[in-house]
Order: structure tokens, then C-alpha cells, then sequence
């Protein structure tokens, strides 16, 4: 039996939002449903409105303290014992709006409420906030780091008032203070948003940061005997909205908006951190992570962004190199891909080992595999890497690729020949090896060992033991002069992007893994794959897992292709606070 056509009429797509978990709210004059219970400053995002805000972060609690963004709300006027609500054509409740602003970071959206983003109410209190905030804050914009991306600075022309009546001398408060090995403080800056202290407290779970004093002479500290050293202390000044808090690592080193921006993915863990890799002129100046909910948040360790510094390393190879005697000599790249060829043709199969690494990319494991296959040997490996997980965002597996090796190899273990091959190169019975952005004395291997096989030849990207006892060196290339893809701990896929060329003559890994294998057969270069698109739809076609993807295809936040059982510790906590209502996630 049909439904009454009163009751089909009822059900209008505004009346349908409470069995969704939505409400109907008015934005700017436009109708939208949005989560019950979200916060009003992210149901302006939602609705493409812009509210300004400091002390507002999505992933920490809302304070409340800056009162930037100050929104006029409205809702339907109650109406008197015995009438029935006045609604519009549409049938949303008429909304009667009140006098005063609210603070939109706090409040949460109800049913058939309506917020101002604008108007004259607003913008005059947001003028107020500004002026206030602007009476004792330096006007040192040109020789202040945060210049170029600066939330004090932007909002200051959006909304304030363009002059100061305030003609009292400046309060005056601590410069360029030492408060920990990688950050300092500039408290004449500080807006008191308080981001840093709750991120210390919430996230990185090391409440080293407090205000004291009281009025215009607050000011932010260091707890007495304690110093902001965390592992993510770095954070703090990736969310500072001013020039408060500055990285010493980059701090007077390059201004922003000459900087180029390539997303790619952190490659010190298995983890896998999203990215921002910022360079210039072929060199990298800083990293900042990147927003990815499902792998880092918006966070990442110290110890993993300063990494980068490796690349322009003054151990950093550039050059191929071939063993004269005891030392060294610069080759051109076709004698030292050549001269390897013919150096391992002089070798059974079973005399040859490969040392790969879960460093490396799925498309160089992928060539790693089909190199093993030409040479004829099954004395392929990967080192193992673990370590304790820092509770956060640090894996126990300190490789960032073990997943992709495992999935690309189609093996359970890719590290079960290691101690066969450190066994073999000790009896004498492996004479060959090649190693492949490993340290062979990490994985075991003493001098002596270096010294037994006839023929190594490897590709390293710094000089140490390993380059130092190689026949043939071939110079790789670092992680952001990469293009290529990982999967990561959890079972995503992501992609590396190159923000910079290689240095020197060094080469992409993945180059000369394929001009080494062509050369094995006697082609020609140009026979074999012309790109790294190229190798990774070899690659799809082979390993189930990867069937119907491309690089271009897997995003920036990368795609779950395989379950591993693996969480992220510091998404678990995130996760928690979020349904708990503390945060917005």
C-alpha cells in the first residue's frame, strides 16, 4: 500500500538530516546540514567561509582565548504558549539573531541555526581583537622569519583597522631566548594562543610549556629546571600563527615565498609521515609535515624532518667511482655499469648475493628482482631495521618500505637470506656481491668480511665502509630526488615526489638497476623501461596488490591496499580524543 502523499511531502530533504546524524544550519544566508555536535568555525570551513582564528587547532582542545573568530549567531525565537513556530517558504524556522558575537571555535552547531560570518557586528569586534593584539606586537615584519606566512600579519590587513590609536610605549618582554636545542623563542611575538603549550600536553605528552606573569606582561616559558627538547618539539613552530617560535635549523636561512613546495613522504620509518619538502635553487631547506589523517596527522619527529641534511652531506658520492689499487678513481657511467656487467658474468650463479634494501622503492625492489632473475641467483635479501616504537609516530620498523618488499618480492620474510649470505662471504663460498643503498656493517658484516669477496660493486649515496670496500661505486640518488612509491606499515601505498635533482652524475636507483640488467643481456639502453610510470605498471601487472594503480593514481594521501594489523599509536590517541568531543579531529 502506497504511503500517504502528505506523509512523502513531509519528509523534504531538511527533514530527513536528523536520521543522518545532521542538522540543518544557515550559513551566510545559505542552508546546509552538517554533523551534529561539530564546532561552528569547521561548519564555516565546510560551507567555504573563512572565520580567522590563533588559538583554534582542529587537533587540540578549543580554549577559547583569542576570540578572533567571532561569529554572530541567531536562532528561531521561541514562540509564545499555544503558536506554532513561524517558518519560511522552504520550511526553515524564521531565526532571530542575537546581539552580541560568539566565538565559533567553542560553540557547536545546533538545529536551525544561523551564523554570520560578516556584517558589521562582527567585523567591528574583530577589529577590537586586532587593535588589542597589536598594541604591544614588534613591528618587525621585514627581519622576522615568519614573513610570508604569518596568520597575525594576513589578518591584520583583512581585519584590522590599518592604523594603531595606541601611543604608549611598547611593553617590552624576552628576545631570542634558548629554550631547547632546536627552538627559540621570541616572547615579544606571542599572541598567547596557546597551541604550543596544549600541543606539548596533548599530543607530544611532555608538558614542558606554561604562560606567567598576568595581563600585558604574560608571557610564555619553560617550566623551572625543564628545557622544550621532545622529539617533536619542532611541531610547535609549524603551528605557531607568528614568529614566536623559530626553528634553529632554519631560522634566518631562506625566505618562504622563494621556496618551491613538493608533497612527498618521509622515508626514516616505517610509518611514513606525509611531507612538505621545500627547496630552492637544488637544495632542500627545510621539511614540514603533512596533513594525512590516516598516517601522521599533522605531526612528525625532529630527529626525522632534520634528516635531510644528508643530502648535501660532505660524505655525499656523485660520481661513479672504480678501484685503482687501494683507492679510488672517478669513472664515466657507461665503463662502471659495463665493467659490473662484465665482473659478475665471471661468476655461477650461485657465487652471486644480492643485499637489497627495504629502503628502497617498490620500483627499485621491483628491478632488484628482475636483476636477481637474470643473474640466476636466490641469494636475495633486505636488512632488517627495528628498533622500539616511540608510543607516537616512530615505527619499530625502521625501514620505510618493508610492506612494499614484502609485497613485491611476494615473500613472507625478505630478510631470511641475510645470515646465509653473511655465512657465505665468510666461508669463502659467495664471491660476488651486490649491495644496494646498504651499510653492509649494519647488517652484520666486520672489516674483514669487506675484504673476502673478489667483486662488490654498490650503490650508495654516502661514502663509508661499505662504499670503501666496493670494486665499482655507482652514486644514488637521496629520497627527495626521488620519484616512486612505498607502502608503509599500515598497508598504504604513497608516493614520493622529487623536489630536487640528483647531485653530481649521481642517478635515480631505479636508472641503474635497469642499465644494469640491460646490460647483462647485451641491450641497448633504450630498450628497456623510459620512465618510472613505466616500471610501476611492470610492476602492477605482477603483483595482485597493485593491479589497477598508477603513480598519478595513488594521490597525495596515498591508498589501504593491504591489511597488516599495524596502528599508528599517535592516530589510536587522536582517535580517542575525538570521541570523547575533545577535539575535532
Amino acid at each position: 500500500m502506497s504511503e500517504p502523499a502528505a506523509t512523502v511531502e513531509a519528509k523534504l530533504p531538511k527533514d530527513l538530516a536528523a536520521e543522518r546524524g545532521m542538522v540543518n544550519v544557515q550559513i551566510d544566508g545559505v542552508w546546509l546540514q552538517v554533523p551534529r555536535g561539530m564546532r561552528m568555525i569547521e561548519a564555516c570551513k565546510l560551507a567555504q567561509k573563512e572565520v580567522p582564528h590563533y588559538c583554534y587547532h582542529p587537533k587540540l582542545t578549543a580554549p577559547g582565548n583569542c576570540r578572533m573568530c567571532l561569529v554572530q549567531m541567531g536562532m528561531p525565537p521561541r514562540p509564545a504558549p499555544g503558536q506554532d513556530p513561524v517558518r519560511d517558504a522552504d520550511g526553515y524556522e524564521n531565526i532571530g539573531w542575537m546581539p552580541r558575537p560568539v566565538i565559533a571555535c567553542a560553540n557547536t552547531v545546533s538545529e536551525n541555526m544561523g551564523i554570520r560570518t560578516g556584517g558589521e557586528l562582527v567585523e567591528k569586534c574583530r577589529e577590537g581583537v586586532m587593535e588589542f593584539l597589536l598594541i604591544n606586537h614588534p613591528l618587525d615584519c621585514p627581519i622576522c622569519d615568519q614573513a610570508g606566512e604569518c596568520r597575525l600579519q594576513e589578518f591584520s590587513v583583512e581585519h584590522g583597522k590599518g592604523e594603531s590609536r595606541f601611543v604608549d610605549a611598547k611593553v617590552k618582554k624576552p628576545k631570542n631566548v634558548d629554550i631547547g636545542p632546536r627552538v627559540r623563542l621570541d616572547d615579544e611575538r606571542c599572541i598567547m594562543c596557546s597551541r604550543c603549550i596544549r600541543f606539548m600536553d596533548e599530543v607530544a605528552a611532555d608538558p614542558v610549556l606554561g604562560f606567567t606573569q598576568r595581563g600585558t606582561h604574560t608571557t610564555l616559558t619553560v617550566h623551572p629546571g625543564k628545557r622544550l627538547d621532545s622529539n617533536y618539539s619542532l611541531n610547535t613552530v609549524d603551528i605557531c600563527p607568528v614568529g614566536a617560535l623559530t626553528s634553529n635549523d632554519f631560522r634566518f636561512q631562506m625566505r618562504v615565498w622563494f621556496l618551491k613546495e613538493t608533497k612527498s613522504i618521509d622515508v626514516n620509518c616505517g610509518t611514513g609521515s606525509n611531507i612538505t619538502i621545500w627547496a630552492r635553487g637544488n637544495k632542500v631547506h627545510r621539511i614540514t609535515p603533512r596533513q594525512n589523517d590516516e598516517v601522521n596527522s599533522n605531526w612528525m619527529p625532529d630527529s626525522h624532518r632534520l634528516s635531510f641534511h644528508q643530502i648535501d652531506s660532505d660524505k655525499r658520492l656523485t660520481e661513479p667511482l672504480a678501484k685503482d689499487g687501494s683507492v679510488h678513481a672517478p669513472i664515466s657511467w657507461g665503463s662502471a655499469i659495463a665493467d659490473s656487467a662484465a665482473e659478475l658474468r665471471k661468476f655461477h650463479a650461485s657465487e652471486i648475493a644480492i643485499i637489497a634494501s627495504a629502503r628502497m622503492t617498490n620500483e627499485e625492489l621491483f628491478l632488484v628482482r628482475a636483476l636477481a632473475s637474470e643473474l640466476g641467483t636466490s641469494l636475495v635479501t633486505t636488512v632488517p631495521r627495528m628498533g622500539e616504537s616511540d608510543g607516537l609516530l616512530i615505527s619499530a620498523d625502521r625501514n620505510p618500505n618493508s610492506t612494499g618488499a614484502k609485497l613485491v618480492w611476494q615473500s613472507g620474510d625478505t630478510a631470511g637470506n641475510l645470515a646465509t649470505i653473511r655465512e657465505g662471504v665468510r666461508q669463502g663460498s659467495i664471491k660476488a656481491l651486490l649491495v644496494l643503498s646498504e651499510d653492509l656493517v649494519e647488517a652484520g658484516f666486520s672489516s674483514e668480511d669487506l675484504a673476502k669477496p673478489a667483486f662488490i660493486a654498490s650503490i650508495q649515496l654516502l661514502a663509508g665502509p661499505t662504499a670503501e670496500a666496493s670494486h665499482i661505486v655507482l652514486p644514488g640518488a637521496a629520497f627527495a630526488e626521488k620519484r616512486g612509491s612505498m607502502v608503509n606499515v599500515t598497508g598504504r601505498i604513497q608516493r614520493l615526489n622529487r623536489a630536487v635533482e640528483p647531485l653530481g652524475s649521481a642517478k635515480d636507483d631505479w636508472e641503474i638497476l635497469r642499465d644494469l640488467i640491460l646490460a647483462l643481456q647485451g641491450a641497448k639502453v633504450g630498450d628497456g623501461p623510459n620512465s618510472i610510470e613505466d616500471v610501476f605498471k611492470a610492476m602492477s601487472s605482477q603483483v595482485p596488490e597493485f593491479d589497477g594503480l598508477s603513480l598519478s593514481k595513488i594521490g597525495d594521501l596515498g591508498q589501504a591496499i593491504v591489511a597488516t594489523g599495524v596502528t599508528i599509536p599517535l592516530l589510536d590517541n587522536e582517535r580517542a580524543r575525538k570521541a570523547a568531543g575533545l577535539i575535532n579531529g
